[in-house]
């Protein structure tokens, strides 16, 4: 019979951008044994960020990231040498994905559910809802945001042509398509986990 480390598993996470007033959120799906560099690139994905700045994945009081030796971070884990499942274990475990040291976006990422790979449709990323578009880039952060959305529906506003022009034209707060972020996902390589044969055909 095959050990609990054999059978894929799947994990079901809800990830929901903290300090917005109208939630923006996305359920996804992923392996339990995704490396924490490879779900950085997920969540960058389902969100809408452009991976432009800095993150790092909190819990209690242990960091992972991408350590940049410059001996500010010295307390901060490597990320790639750590599975998802290392730090997440139960259902109703969390943590948080922090993007943007500046802006200080940060994402509350919860386990939702445990689940088998065959129940889940398989071990590759896979985002089955959501809502709303995230912010744009460098906008300030949360308060920086509420003052964007003040200004960016209001066309009669002295500060809407520029700020419109700066976001690259119209902004859909609402706009989320998760047909499209499952494209995006699929047309990213991930990382697949070996099984014993695999391992052993090698040996």
């Amino acid at each position: 019979m095959p050990s609990d480390e054999a059978v894929p598993t799947v994990y079901q996470l809800k990830i929901t951008l903290l300090e917005i007033v109208r939630p923006v959120w996305r359920r996804v799906q992923v392996s339990n044994s995704i490396r924490l560099n490879d779900l950085h690139r997920v969540f960058q994905v389902v969100m809408g960020w452009t991976d432009s700045h800095l993150h790092q994945f909190e819990k209690g009081r242990v960091y992972w990231g991408v350590p940049q030796h410059d001996g500010f971070d010295d307390d901060v884990v490597n990320e790639k040498r750590v599975p998802l499942s290392d730090v997440l274990k139960v259902e109703g475990d969390s943590m948080i994905y922090l993007y943007d040291f500046g802006d200080n976006w940060r994402h509350q990422v919860i386990l939702e559910k445990v689940l088998p790979a065959n129940d889940a449709g398989g071990t590759n990323p896979n985002c089955i809802a959501g809502e709303r578009r995230c912010p744009p880039e460098d906008v300030g952060g949360p308060m920086g945001y509420r003052d964007f959305l003040e200004v960016i529906f209001q066309p009669n506003h002295e500060g809407f042509a520029d700020l419109r022009s700066w976001a690259g034209g119209t902004f859909h707060a609402e706009e989320f398509d998760v047909s499209e972020v499952n494209k995006a996902l699929g047309l990213i390589r991930w990382p697949q986990k070996r099984g014993k044969s695999a391992a052993n055909s090698r040996n």
